[in-house]
C-alpha cells in the first residue's frame, strides 16, 4: 500500500515538473502510540505527500523534552501541553501555539475507593497523590492551589509522589491516587486487575481545571519565515485530515500506529482502545485554537496564589495565522 502511494506521488511530481518536497520535522511529546495517530495516519495515507511535504516524525520518551528539542533546532514543530509551553515561554523560550488538535483534556486522578476519597474539596488533605513531572505537573499544581492545598505534605496539604510513567504506585498502594490519562494509564489500571468499582476518578474537565493538551507549537522566528509558514500551513491541513480520518477509522488508525512502533512494545488491543478514547478528545476541533479554551488554561495556570505556574498574562503565545490560511 505504501509502495503504491509513493509511486503515485512520484508520478505526480513527474507530471507537474519534478521538485523536492519541503522537509519538516515533528517532535512528539511521548512514545509512538495512538495519542499521535493523526500524524502517523497523515503520513501513511499520503496526506503529507499531497501537500508536497516530506515529514519526519520523531517519537518522544521519558528523557525527551519537546521544548528543548525545538530550542535546539531538532524539530520544526512539536506536540506539547499548553501548561508546559506557557511556562517555557515565560522563562524565555518564544513558543507559539499554531494549532490545537485536542479540544478536551484526558487527564484525571484515579484513586482507590478504599482510600475514602469521594470529594476533592474535603478528602485530598493528608493523602499521597502521584504526579508526573517534566512539565506535566503544572495542571495538578494549579488544581491543588484552587483547592487551597499545600503540596508540602501534612494534614492540611497533600504529599506529592513523583510518579513514573506507570501505575505501580496505585497497585502497590504507595499513593491514594495517581495521575492517569483516560486513553492510557486508566486502562492499564484495569488491565492490572482492578475493576471500576475499586476506583474513584476525577477528570480535570469535570473539576473545572482542565488545561489544553497536545497542541502544535513552533518558535516565533519560524513564523517570520514565509517559506516555513507556508510549509506549516500545509502540515496543519494534512495533519487535521489525518486526525479526522483516525476519528472515523479508529481500528485502521491503531494498525497504522502499530506499524510505526519500532519498539514492538504496543499491542493492537491497547492501541485500538486508546484511539477510541483519543477520538473523544479531538472531536469538535478542526485544529483552530478556541480562545475561550486558551483563556481558561491561562486563568487556571495563574490561579496558584503566591506560586502560580505563570505569573503574567502571556502575549503572543498563540496565532491563528496558520489555521486561518490552512482552512480558508
Amino acid at each position: 500500500m505504501k509502495r503504491m502511494m509513493l509511486t503515485a506521488a512520484a508520478l505526480a511530481l513527474m507530471s507537474g515538473g519534478a521538485h523536492a518536497a519541503d522537509d519538516l520535522t515533528l517532535q512528539l511529546k511521548w512514545v509512538t502510540q495512538a495519542q499521535f495517530a493523526g500524524y502517523y495516519v497523515a503520513k501513511d495515507k499520503g496526506f503529507y505527500d499531497e501537500e508536497d511535504l516530506n515529514v519526519t516524525i520523531k517519537a518522544g520518551g521519558p528523557d525527551i523534552a519537546p521544548t528543548q528539542v525545538l530550542a535546539g533546532g531538532g524539530a520544526d514543530v512539536v506536540v506539547e501541553w499548553m501548561p508546559a509551553a506557557l511556562a517555557a515561554r515565560e522563562k524565555g523560550l518564544p513558543l507559539v501555539n499554531i494549532a490545537q488538535p485536542f479540544k478536551s483534556s484526558g487527564m484525571m486522578l484515579t484513586c482507590l475507593k478504599e482510600s475514602g476519597i469521594s470529594d476533592p474539596t474535603t478528602d485530598f488533605a493528608g493523602k499521597t497523590l502521584g504526579v508526573w513531572f517534566a512539565g506535566n505537573e503544572y495542571p495538578f499544581l494549579s488544581w491543588m492551589s484552587t483547592l487551597g492545598l499545600s503540596t508540602e505534605g501534612g494534614e492540611d496539604g497533600v504529599t506529592v509522589l513523583k510518579q513514573g510513567f506507570n501505575v505501580d504506585p496505585l497497585l502497590q498502594k504507595q499513593a491514594a491516587c495517581i495521575s492517569t490519562m483516560t486513553y492510557n494509564e486508566y486502562g492499564q489500571v484495569l488491565d492490572a486487575g482492578l475493576s471500576e468499582d475499586d476506583l474513584v476518578t476525577f477528570k480535570y474537565e469535570d473539576q473545572g481545571v482542565a488545561t489544553l493538551e497536545d497542541g502544535l507549537y513552533t518558535l516565533e522566528s519560524t513564523l517570520e519565515d514565509e517559506a516555513k509558514v507556508t510549509a506549516l500551513v500545509r502540515f496543519v491541513r494534512a495533519s487535521m485530515k489525518g486526525w479526522k480520518y483516525a476519528e472515523e477509522n479508529p481500528e485502521e488508525a491503531a494498525e497504522i500506529v502499530l506499524e510505526n512502533d519500532e519498539t514492538g512494545a504496543q499491542t493492537i488491543e491497547h492501541q485500538t482502545r486508546m484511539m477510541g478514547e483519543i477520538a473523544k478528545l479531538t472531536a469538535g476541533s478542526n485544529g483552530t485554537l478556541d480562545e475561550a479554551d486558551y483563556q481558561r488554561t491561562v486563568d487556571t495556570l495563574m490561579s496558584g496564589g503566591s506560586d502560580p505556574v505563570i505569573s503574567a498574562v502571556p502575549e503572543g503565545a498563540f496565532t491563528h495565522l496558520i489555521t486561518d490560511r490552512a482552512f480558508d
